[in-house]
């Protein structure tokens, strides 16, 4: 039996059936629209974590790092080691695909953090990859935020570095225990974003990665819409005008 309402000169019917996959419609739309919410909320909490880490860079060692909260600025001592170096592939900039140039930094007290020297632009063939060779000295003092390596969106997009491969190492998404094994040396658990300033690196436009907490609102508003829209829809389509 069909939910039927009748005032006036209208009559309004609709089965069963029709009203339960409206409800599904507008949980669903509802549910994900309050998910995009949530995300632009964690993108609010990452950008205001950004900006934080904007004050003067802490002095830190092994121990203290993963005490720190992300993208909190430090300064590292230690020894560049520019012969085995990784370039993280699908890193694109202004619409440009290129690499991050991911370089050990071995520490005085015995550890090893990978720092992110920047984004280099892509050679037009991953046979010839860039040249990022150099010549650091002995011992340097790099600065920079502490963050952790960038997660793909698909889990085909995760490629390691592959065993024998020459150095620079090619890898796309990889984990930190992906580089450790390759590097032959266990690593710190997070990259350190060279700051702009620093020598050595290349082009340095950090910012808190993925979709902003403003586009998330605006896909959040999308999808409450196609909720309110399923129900006009809904009330729309099973208006009649009465017989009488």
């Amino acid at each position: 039996m069909p939910l039927t309402f009748e005032f006036s000169r209208f009559r309004w019917s609709a089965s069963w059936i029709m009203t339960a996959l409206m409800l599904a419609v507008v949980v669903l739309c509802v549910s994900l629209g309050r998910w995009q919410w949530q995300r632009a909320q964690q993108k609010r909490a990452l950008a205001e974590q950004f900006a934080a880490g904007d004050a003067a860079a802490l002095e830190a060692g092994p121990d203290e790092l993963a005490l720190l909260p992300r993208y909190a600025r430090v300064h590292l001592h230690g020894r560049y080691d520019p012969a085995h170096q990784f370039l993280l592939d699908n890193m694109s900039h202004a619409g440009l695909p290129g690499y991050q140039v991911l370089t050990p930094l071995h520490l005085a007290g015995g550890a090893t953090v990978l720092v992110n020297r920047g984004w280099i632009a892509w050679t037009g063939s991953r046979r010839q990859l860039p040249d990022v060779q150099f010549d650091p000295g002995p011992s340097q003092s790099p600065a920079g935020r502490l963050d952790a390596l960038p997660v793909a969106g698909l889990a085909l997009g995760h490629v390691a570095p592959a065993a024998g491969a020459d150095w620079p190492k090619l890898a796309a998404f990889p984990t930190m225990a992906d580089l450790s094994a390759a590097l032959g040396a266990p690593l710190l658990d997070r990259q350190l974003l060279l700051d702009p300033a620093e020598p050595f690196g290349y082009l340095r436009d950090w910012h808190p990665g993925g979709i902003s907490a403003g586009r998330h609102l605006s896909y959040a508003i999308q999808w409450w819409s196609f909720a309110a829209l399923a129900v006009g829809l809904y009330l729309v389509l099973n208006a009649r005008r009465s017989a009488r």
